[in-house]
C-alpha cells in the first residue's frame, strides 16, 4: 500500500509541475439555510458552534415552526443588545444602545416536531466512511453557505459537510488523520496542514476510483491559494508536505501510524 500511495502522489505532483490541470469544477453545495441564526453576530454564531449545533432558536421561535423543546434540555446563551429611546435638544427621539443581555436559546438537536426543510438533505454513501466511524467521528450534513463546504472538529469529534462531494469528505477525513499523526493541529487554517489535507483528498479520489479530472482543478487551485501564502509554487508546496501526506494516507487506508 505504501508503494501505491507514493505512486499516486507522484502522479499528482507531476501534473502540478507540468501544468496539465483541467478547469475547476464547481462543488455541488446544499441550499443556504434560511434560519434566524444566519443573521446572528460572529460572536453569537461562535457560541452556537461551541454548543454543537448550526441552528439555535428561542423557545417561541421553535414553537412557531411546529417544533418543541424536549423536556430536560439545557439552553445555551447568546448576547442581545438593549436599546433605549432618548430625545435630543430639538425633542426628536432616537434609539441608542444601552447594553447587552443574555438570552437563552436551544439547539435544533434538542427539539422534536415538524420536519425542517434542511433536515431532508441526506449525504450519499461516502467511500471510507467506515474509517471515520472507527475513529468515533460523527459525520453529518449541515446547512451550507458559500464560504465553506465542511469542517473537522477534534473537540466535538465530528466531520460536518455542506456538500455531497466526496473530495470534501476526504479533505476533512485527512485533517482527522493528520490530527492523529501529529497529536494536535494548529489553530485556524495553517497553510501546510491545508495542503496536506487537499493533496490527501486528491490522492484518495484516485485510489477509490473517482475520475481525477473531476477534482484535480479544484485541488490545484486550493493548494495554489495556500502556497501563495508561503511564497512558493503549488508543486514546491506539495513536495514539502509529501512525507507528511504519506503518513496521513497510510493511516486512513491501512491504519498505519508511522510517526517520525
Amino acid at each position: 500500500m505504501q508503494a501505491k500511495v507514493k505512486q499516486v502522489l507522484s502522479q499528482i505532483v507531476e501534473q502540478f509541475k507540468s501544468g496539465d490541470i483541467p478547469k475547476t469544477v464547481a462543488y455541488s453545495v446544499f441550499p443556504v439555510a434560511d434560519v434566524p441564526s444566519a443573521k446572528w453576530s460572529l460572536l453569537n454564531r461562535t457560541f452556537m458552534f461551541l454548543a454543537g449545533t448550526s441552528d439555535g432558536r428561542g423557545f417561541r421561535q421553535w414553537k412557531s415552526t411546529g417544533r418543541y423543546v424536549k423536556k430536560g434540555s439545557k439552553a445555551f446563551y447568546i448576547l442581545v443588545p438593549f436599546f433605549k429611546k432618548v430625545e435630543d435638544e430639538k425633542g426628536e427621539e432616537s434609539q441608542v444602545l444601552s447594553g447587552f443581555g443574555a438570552r437563552p436559546v436551544f439547539r435544533m438537536e434538542d427539539t422534536d416536531g415538524d420536519t425542517l426543510d434542511y433536515e431532508q438533505i441526506e449525504l450519499p454513501a461516502l467511500p471510507l466512511l467506515e474509517v471515520a466511524k472507527k475513529w468515533d467521528l460523527d459525520v453529518k450534513a449541515i446547512p451550507g453557505n458559500y464560504r465553506y463546504y465542511g469542517y473537522y472538529s477534534a473537540h466535538r469529534k465530528e466531520i460536518a459537510l455542506a456538500t455531497k462531494d466526496e473530495s470534501v469528505f476526504f479533505h476533512e477525513l485527512a485533517h482527522a488523520a493528520h490530527h492523529k499523526v501529529k497529536g494536535k493541529l494548529k489553530k485556524g487554517q495553517d497553510p501546510f496542514e491545508e495542503i496536506v489535507a487537499e493533496l490527501s483528498a486528491q490522492a484518495l479520489c484516485r485510489m477509490v476510483g473517482k475520475q481525477p479530472n473531476d477534482t484535480l482543478g479544484n485541488s490545484f487551485r486550493y493548494i495554489e491559494r495556500y502556497a501563495k501564502k508561503l511564497n512558493i509554487s503549488p508543486h514546491a508546496a506539495c513536495l514539502k508536505v509529501m512525507s507528511e501526506t504519506e503518513k496521513v494516507l497510510n493511516l486512513i487506508l491501512k491504519g498505519e501510524n508511522n510517526e517520525a
